[in-house]
């Protein structure tokens, strides 16, 4: 499964490479528009996983195109991070009013900004799987309401931390998750855990699942995935 796919609005050249970079890295898929109207283009012909949105674009401006978005309904359920120099609390809550899932004020840490994606593309993903419903993988089951998951019928004892590591990578077969990913999404952005750290849950995971262990892949250089 590939990677989400990011569309990063903004006129300025400068602010637009920063913020690719910083996406790609973490191994983001990244376009990017300078105008309102191609931003509305894009996202229409490409249906991104997220977009980031500043607001002031020459012509059409973010808000417009936050609108716009949210009344096609081709494009109506793409999250929005709004991207702002902006800080006054009217365009903040006239965005989020509209539809935006976040907001990030310039100037930024390109930090914040990747958490900020990483946090509305997980409520995205956790809304998409209904607390009742069950993720089968071969011989794992996983009830994300029940916070259980099971070998062949048989429950596995999972600390809530090995839990969460495995309801990530369940959501997401086939997606690569680097170790940084995986802390932020289990513990936290800010989190004082060391990528070292990961590697010793997932080898504690592997064991307790037994032979359903194997579905858990090692992608060299980069981190895990679920087997798809």
């Amino acid at each position: 499964m590939a990677s989400p796919r990011i569309l990063v609005v903004d006129d300025e050249e400068d602010l637009l490479t920063l913020v690719r970079y910083n996406l790609v890295k973490e191994l983001f898929r990244v376009t990017t528009a300078a105008t309102g109207e191609e931003a509305l283009a894009r996202a229409r012909a490409d249906a991104p996983d997220l977009v980031i949105l500043d607001l002031m674009l020459p012509g059409m401006d973010g808000l417009d195109v936050c609108r716009a978005m949210k009344a096609d309904p081709a494009t109506a359920r793409i999250p929005i991070v709004m991207l702002t120099a902006r800080g006054e609390d009217a365009d903040v809550v006239a965005g989020l009013t509209l539809g935006a899932d976040d907001y990030v004020t310039k100037p930024f840490s390109p930090r914040v900004l990747v958490a900020r994606v990483r946090a509305v593309l997980r409520r995205r993903e956790a809304a998409a799987i209904p607390e009742g419903e069950l993720i089968e993988v071969g011989e794992l089951t996983v009830s994300p309401g029940r916070r259980e998951a099971s070998v062949q019928g048989r429950k596995v004892e999972l600390t809530a931390t090995e839990f969460k590591l495995l309801l990530l990578l369940a959501r997401r077969r086939g997606w690569v998750f680097t170790r940084a990913q995986i802390i932020g999404a289990v513990k936290g952005d800010d989190a004082a855990v060391t990528e070292r750290a990961v590697d010793v849950q997932v080898v504690g995971l592997r064991r307790k699942l037994g032979g359903a262990g194997k579905l858990v892949e090692t992608v060299r250089g980069i981190g895990y995935r679920m087997r798809d």
